[in-house]
């Protein structure tokens, strides 16, 4: 590998394409067109100029537009976790917004850990603050079409000194095409082997050229997928459909055919979606030395899933005594109980335009970005129930929102044998928690205990019941000295009384699932930062090559931070290299991880409890005993070697990443109304700590805070060492019998804590942390192609994994064993333009280990948050034709 020869490339390509330099290095392209065809090369890594995936001084994977289409899933997410195996994503059927973006993560850390580029260019968050774990707010792959894409590149290691906050675990780069003819377009249909989960997908790419000097790339992806199930019908110990009546079992199977389309009342599967996307990138060439240049993109898509199901008796069907005497329960509605169900509609876009070339040995990039993203809300099939008979049953809960505005200006300065880059940087950033409708947000009467003066005869906003009312309602059994269903350490009613009587029945305020977004909590975060940057690389020797970076950014929320990095790349035969790095990285919490807030609803033991998310600088947060936030810091290292042997490439890196005040939700804290006497009781110290939050709730002015189960917030919670192996080996051949592609991609993992989380976690979170995600994720591929036909056949492998429930101590262990899958893809070019393909993911129709332990209940069979795929084998069928 001749270093010097690499480095006379692209001095100019800080990131993206370059139309001036493809003009000026023509030459160079011609005389090196064997080897490029070989050869992956990165823009990522090393600012000064691309470099092989085996000569990078830092581990980079390079994934070609041939690569991504070969992944039947119109899900960017999908494609990434199938062809690099440190990036893994679950998909969480239940999990508020969770349910549409993804949370996804790179070497381990949260993909807010991972910097997000397109072309180059930081690409804007989505809306979305994962409720519970990191709280991740990062930006949404999924909208952007696989149709768009030239090339994708996976830097694996820590690079906030090069490219900024939020590099921490690492940096993808996606290549938008830069065609300026021709094009493609194809259909996907699709079907699960379970005859559910129908998926189409319509995408297309069209080059246009602008005169002799330019060029417009347009594509865009039409896609729709239906819903799969693949649990069973909702039986527990506190409830089963099954043992109900035959009339309330044709009710409650009616419910679920009607509102989510299966006669389970709990589905278990992915959710129905669809979308619309369409990307742009554009180029000219105004002269041999000078580029203007412009991408955006538009998209649309919407989502619905389901949350818990809630049946008779659960805190949310309750009988409640209305003004007039009368005992109404939420049955009049949902005979059959009820299962909410969540709606998303997400738009996104967002537009970059920029001016780049050279002029003598300095190049430049000064550019300009904007991105948007919202997401807004319904939520069906539920009631507010604290309204009683006068609630709706449809609501609209609010919007989130989230736009960045950044100007950026990228030097490189060439000095022969190295290659000084330097910049700065500015960004607004903004997120915005938008109101719902009254209904969702409304604290109605029976949020409170006898709300109309039955007993108390006192009116205290409700209206009071008239003296009818009342002797009607005692001749009808109404108890005034049955006022609650607490009972005792020895299970006896505190009042005496078996129940409650419904005129002192309390429920929850809000749209039950996803109460709207209050006054208190609507709201715009802003913040603004700047950095400035220097980078220099070359070789040193004919055989060392290079680098050292530094950075300062400055937050108006987090005040400033310095980071820096250095790495190297020793070339021991022109085969054999040895690579590292070391590093230092920041990031800053994100408007939206400082001002989320959310009550949603969670079924610990399948009864509803409403769960509080408060942000940490809030006073309600702090009366809790939050502290505000605080950047995450990290070090990296990574040692490494590159073997690059005729036609076969090897990289193997070691990887360490020590993150310091990590950012984390902390274990719910419970909550309660109950005010516990007995000193003596064991329980005595944990329930005053829960009616003391209550208090604190109460006191903070927390609507419907009698009816709030449970808090949490986001803290700096700990730090933690992740560290690993990763291994990236290719071997191409050619034969008789055709060409043929060998990839083998190993990631080896281990995540531990380095400091004490005990303050913030419980044991059974700490048990998770340490050991719910596979140690070991791998995937094998052979692409084989001979006269007008290919064969792509792929393995993924997921290392075993074990999980805990104990409702906070460790008290039950499920082991979790490794899982095989297999995927396979036949084509056939029936022409120079048409081709037909058809194939299967998950082959052999492999399911994950069914879940033994209390987590998996109320319907479910497997681990819903598991990242190894638990929907079963997939069939497919795709016509392409590029012109």
């Amino acid at each position: 590998m001749k270093l010097k020869k690499l480095n006379a490339a692209i001095l100019a390509g800080l990131a993206g394409y370059s139309l001036s330099m493809t003009v000026a290095t023509s030459a160079l392209a011609e005389e090196e067109a064997a080897e490029e065809n070989v050869e992956k090369i990165a823009v990522v890594g090393a600012r000064g100029a691309p470099r092989s995936v085996t000569s990078s001084p830092v581990p980079v994977d390079v994934l070609t537009a041939e690569d991504i289409t070969g992944v039947a899933s119109s899900d960017m997410n999908d494609i990434m976790m199938t062809l690099v195996p440190s990036y893994t994503l679950t998909r969480q059927p239940i999990s508020d917004g969770g349910t549409f973006i993804r949370p996804a993560q790179l070497r381990g850390l949260p993909t807010d850990k991972t910097l997000v580029l397109v072309n180059g260019k930081r690409r804007h968050r989505a809306a979305l603050v994962e409720i519970g774990g990191s709280g991740t707010q990062g930006p949404d792959i999924a909208t952007i079409p696989s149709a768009a894409l030239g090339s994708v590149e996976v830097l694996r290691d820590g690079a906030a000194a090069q490219y900024g906050s939020d590099a921490i675990a690492g940096v993808i780069n996606f290549q938008l095409k830069n065609n300026a003819e021709g094009g493609s377009l194809s259909l996907d249909v699709g079907q699960y082997y379970e005859g559910d989960g129908d998926q189409y997908t319509i995408s297309g790419n069209k080059g246009f050229s602008l005169g002799d000097d330019g060029f417009l790339s347009i594509s865009a992806e039409v896609t729709d997928s239906e819903a799969t199930y693949r649990g069973e019908q909702y039986c527990e110990s506190w409830f089963c459909v099954d043992e109900q009546s035959d009339e309330y079992i044709a009710a409650a199977e009616a419910m679920g055919n009607s509102v989510h389309g299966s006669p389970q009342v709990q589905p278990w599967g992915q959710p129905n979606y669809s979308g619309a996307k369409v990307f742009v990138n554009a180029g000219y060439a105004l002269n041999s030395d000078m580029e203007i240049y412009s991408f955006a993109n538009y998209s649309e898509s919407e989502g619905d899933g389901s949350f818990f199901y809630r049946y008779p008796g659960n805190g949310t069907i309750e009988d409640l005594r209305e003004i007039d005497g009368t005992i109404y329960s939420p049955l009049e509605k949902f005979p059959g109980g009820f299962t909410p169900r969540f709606f998303g509609d997400i738009t996104d876009y967002s537009f970059a335009a920029g001016l780049k070339g050279m002029t003598g040995s300095l190049g430049y990039d000064i550019s300009g970005r904007y991105g948007y993203n919202e997401i807004s809300y319904t939520l069906k099939n539920t009631i507010n129930p604290s309204m009683g008979d006068a609630s709706p049953t449809s609501f609209k809960p609010g919007d989130l929102s989230n736009d960045e505005l950044q100007f950026q200006a990228d030097f490189t300065y060439d000095m022969a044998e190295y290659v000084l880059a330097f910049g700065a940087s500015y960004m607004e950033e903004s997120y915005e928690i938008s109101a719902g409708d009254a209904a969702s947000v409304a604290v109605g009467p029976h949020s409170v205990p006898d709300p109309f003066g039955f007993c108390s005869r006192e009116d205290i906003g409700y209206g009071l019941a008239s003296e009818e009312a009342v002797a009607a309602a005692l001749a009808a059994g109404m108890n005034c000295a049955n006022t609650t269903s607490a009972t005792d350490d020895d299970d006896n009613p505190v009042d005496g009384f078996e129940g409650i009587d419904p005129t002192f029945q309390a429920v929850g305020v809000g749209s039950n699932g996803f109460p709207g977004y209050s006054d208190a909590s609507t709201g715009t975060y802003e913040r603004d930062s700047y950095a400035v940057y220097a980078d220099i690389s070359g070789d040193i020797t004919d055989k060392l090559f290079a680098q050292a970076a530094i950075r300062y950014e400055d937050y108006s929320d987090f005040g400033s931070e310095l980071v820096y990095k250095i790495a190297g790349i020793f070339q021991v035969t022109d085969e054999i290299a040895i690579r590292s790095s070391f590093g230092t990285g920041f990031r800053a919490p994100t408007p939206g991880q400082q001002g989320t807030t959310n009550v949603s609803t969670r079924l610990p033991n399948g009864f509803p409890v409403a769960t509080g998310l408060f942000p940490a600088n809030s006073a309600t947060a702090q009366a809790l005993g939050a502290s505000p936030l605080d950047p995450e810091t990290s070090t990296n290292f990574t040692l490494g070697a590159t073997a690059d042997v005729g036609n076969f490439t090897l990289t193997v890196d070691y990887y360490r990443i020590l993150l310091e005040d990590r950012v984390n939700a902390i274990s719910t804290l419970d909550v309660s109304t109950f005010q516990p006497t007995d000193p003596e009781s064991e329980s005595y110290t944990a329930d005053l700590a829960a009616y003391e939050r209550y208090l604190a709730l109460d006191a903070a002015g927390v609507e419907g805070a009698n009816t709030i189960g449970g808090v949490f917030y986001f803290q700096n919670a700990f730090d933690t060492v992740t560290q690993g192996i990763d291994i990236v080996g290719t071997y191409n051949f050619e034969s008789e019998y055709g060409d043929t592609t060998i990839t083998a991609s190993m990631n080896f993992a281990d995540q531990n804590f380095n400091s004490d989380p005990q303050v913030y976690f419980n044991n059974e979170a700490i048990y998770d942390f340490l050991n719910g995600t596979p140690a070991t994720r791998g995937v094998l591929s052979l692409k084989h192609a001979m006269d007008d036909m290919s064969f792509t056949a792929r393995m993924n492998y997921f290392g075993g994994y074990s999980n805990s429930d104990g409702g906070g101590q460790v008290s039950a262990i499920q082991i979790f064993e490794p899982e095989v899958m297999f995927d396979l893809e036949g084509t056939y070019f029936i022409s120079e333009m048409l081709s037909v393909s058809t194939g299967a993911r998950n082959l052999f129709d492999n399911y994950p280990d069914a879940g033994e332990i209390g987590e998996t209940c109320c319907g479910r069979i497997y681990r819903s948050d598991s990242i190894v795929d638990w929907q079963g084998g997939y069939y497919y069928m795709r016509l392409n034709m590029s012109f």
